[in-house]
């Protein structure tokens, strides 16, 4: 009998103590989690997409029409401004440059001939007649000065003077027929039309020796060749693009920025580009350009940001998708909270502060820069105070709760 009384006593002490217990549960204040404000420095910073072009790039394009006879360089080569990059078949050009300097060399007998007053024959003749006709006129002046002085002596007839002067003076005349004969084998506009046969051959040499030369096509500056599809065989049209070749130990990368943000860039501002292509790799630079217009890129309006980037190992190559992160603001020494301890009621933004009796409170503040987890706060909390964390829990200012800290 009183074994069942102690055991009836026992059971009904356990009950008490299990409501006891469950009253005082639901009476202890609900736990909320806290963070406490802390100094650190804090960056503001824009994270979005660009795309690499090169600062300094050139392109060389084809001078003639032609087929692609050998390739000399391949892409990502470095090269020295004036390098070989391909040559074109040279048959047809190398042919067109004989013809031309046969045809010089033709038009410029034609002009030596013009020079020398004829051709050589005719000149031996003219030149003949014109030494017996001399001669003549010699032999014809002295017969009749022999005649004359006999006349005087009444040895000679006036009649065999008259026929020596006339002798004289019929050799005169043929000599006279023989210089003009002579001169007009050539004549001035002879001599000019020969000139500019010579000129319009020689301008026929120079064009076939400059496409011979066009040939090959040169690289207009030093870089990288970033841009190279051509193949053996390949033909091209006169402007056709040959490589484009560009100085990637600097790079710009048009960053994409959205239109709210474009108020936050400046000229100088550092950034750091990644690419998803080379995981745990980054280049640094600077903000260099500001955009001038806002364009769209797919549902979004930016603003193409400008940024000189370091690539001294030419990893980053034009057309190159690349994240960037722009670091708009640095703050050390800055009061900080987390980002999600901020809330709003009506309108202002604040927080949920735990009061010294571990009762809610909510107090305004105002903030300055914001990170990707943490914001200055610049007014409203002090060192040391604890700010409220999201919770489900239905919390309300001036409620009392057990804070915790993750």
């Amino acid at each position: 009998m009183r074994g069942r009384t102690g055991v009836l006593i026992l059971g009904v002490v356990c009950i008490a103590g299990i409501i006891a217990w469950g009253v005082s549960r639901k009476a202890a204040p609900p736990e909320v989690p806290f963070a406490r404000t802390s100094r650190e420095t804090i960056v503001s910073s824009i994270q979005t997409n660009g795309k690499v072009e090169p600062i300094e790039w050139a392109t060389a394009r084809a001078e003639r029409a032609g087929v692609v006879e050998k390739i000399l360089v391949h892409r990502g080569q470095m090269v020295g401004e004036g390098q070989a990059l391909v040559s074109l078949d040279t048959t047809q050009v190398a042919a067109n440059l004989a013809d031309a300097e046969a045809r010089l060399k033709e038009t410029q007998a034609q002009e030596s001939v013009v020079q020398a007053g004829g051709r050589a024959s005719d000149l031996a003749d003219i030149d003949s007649s014109l030494t017996r006709a001399r001669l003549d006129l010699q032999t014809a002046q002295r017969d009749a000065d022999a005649l004359q002085r006999l006349e005087a002596h009444q040895a000679a007839t006036h009649k065999e003077v008259l026929d020596a002067q006339e002798h004289a003076k019929q050799s005169q005349l043929l000599i006279q027929s023989l210089e003009q004969r002579r001169a007009a084998l050539v004549s001035q506009p002879d001599r000019t039309s020969a000139e500019a046969r010579v000129h319009e051959a020689e301008a026929a040499v120079a064009i076939a020796r400059d496409n011979l030369a066009r040939s090959v096509v040169h690289s207009p500056i030093a870089g990288v060749v970033y841009e190279f599809d051509l193949k053996p065989g390949s033909y091209l049209q006169v402007g056709d693009l040959v490589a484009n070749i560009g100085k990637l130990d600097r790079v710009r990368v048009k960053v994409f920025v959205d239109e709210p943000d474009l108020g936050r860039m400046g000229v100088g501002m550092p950034v750091t580009i990644t690419w998803d292509a080379l995981p745990g790799k980054k280049w640094t630079g600077v903000v260099d350009r500001l955009p001038t217009e806002i364009v769209p890129l797919g549902t979004r309006q930016v603003g193409e940001v400008g940024c000189a980037i370091d690539n001294p190992n030419r990893d980053l190559v034009p057309g190159t998708n690349v994240n960037a992160e722009i670091q708009s603001k640095v703050v050390e020494n800055a009061l900080t909270i987390p980002r999600e301890a901020l809330r709003r009621n009506n309108g202002v933004g604040g927080v949920m502060a735990l009061g010294p009796d571990d009762s809610l409170q909510w107090r305004p503040i105002q903030v300055g820069v914001t990170s990707a987890g943490r914001v200055q706060v610049t007014s409203g909390l002090s060192d040391g105070d604890s700010v409220g964390l999201p919770t489900e829990k239905d919390v309300k200012p001036g409620m009392r709760v057990t804070p915790v800290y993750p």
